[in-house]
């Protein structure tokens, strides 16, 4: 029987960073992520059986290409603790840039009769919707996505969390109910040919590629979202490292105003917004 130390080199040995190979072997031992600390502790215990079995079938999985994130079935973001799988895209931590701008653009709660309203096109797992209600709960968050598969994900994440989010099947805004105060989303955006897809396969087609420039379900988005914004509503997109400029230019275009763009942490621009006339 191998000692935790001695499966997380044999770990290394097929081809995985430190780093995931420890994340494995706490999934394989019903531990959190957090417990990396614990590991290194405890390094000359013995593995049992049962976990040897989980890890090696979470190793060949890795080794192979799937995402870490699949294989745990865990992705925290925004604080929050998601529940993915290979139904639904897995959120990154550059979306958080798209929450944050657009909790800053919110209106503060002027009554219990009328909170502010916000809506997530392409929820995916949930991950903006869920971040968005967590963080001010007084918010009426709804959520569309054309996957049932994925709102699926979506609605056990909320569920799972006790957030309260109105979710919907439709593409895109054809679900809208009403007007809101804004309206976010992480559409798909990557040119359908782009060669980066390769490396996302075990992720859904249809939640990463949109047409030949990418921007195919971003030009739908910016054409359709007036009519469902109150006035003076906010728009707000996550796009490719190399679309700030197209998607300012179609948002100016389609006659939003207070255009501009947000950067990453990794210094990008990575999302994009406009805003409606207060009076249209």
């Amino acid at each position: 029987m191998a000692s935790l130390a001695q499966a997380l080199s044999q770990a290394r040995s097929c081809g995985l960073d430190s780093l995931d190979a420890q994340l494995l072997l706490l999934h394989a031992l019903g531990r959190p992520a957090q417990q990396r600390a614990w590991l290194l502790a405890h390094d000359s215990d013995e593995l049992p059986a049962a976990a040897q079995s989980i890890l090696n079938t979470c190793v060949q999985r890795r080794a192979g290409g799937e995402p870490l994130a699949y294989i745990t079935g865990h992705k925290e973001f925004f604080g929050l603790d998601l529940r993915v799988d290979s139904r639904v895209l897995i959120p990154r931590p550059d979306t958080e840039t798209l929450v944050e701008w657009a909790l800053e653009v919110l209106p503060a709660q002027t009554s219990a009769a009328e909170p502010a309203r916000v809506l997530d096109l392409g929820t995916g797992s949930g991950a903006i919707a869920l971040a968005l209600k967590s963080s001010r709960a007084d918010l009426l968050v709804s959520a569309i996505d054309v996957s049932e598969d994925a709102l699926g994900v979506a609605r056990e994440n909320a569920s799972r969390l006790h957030l309260a989010i109105d979710f919907q099947q439709a593409s895109w805004l054809s679900g809208a109910k009403g007007s809101y105060h804004a309206i976010v989303s992480n559409p798909p955006y990557i040119a359908e040919h782009d060669p980066h897809l390769d490396a996302l396969r075990h992720e859904p087609t249809q939640a990463l590629s949109s047409g030949a420039d990418g921007l195919q379900d971003i030009r739908h988005i910016i054409a359709a979202a007036s009519a469902h914004l109150l006035p003076g509503g906010w728009l707000l997109l996550e796009h490719g490292y190399n679309q700030a400029g197209a998607v300012r230019e179609t948002l100016c275009q389609t006659g939003f105003s207070n255009v501009q763009s947000r950067r990453d942490l990794t210094g990008i621009e990575r999302c994009s917004a406009g805003r409606t006339a207060n009076d249209h």
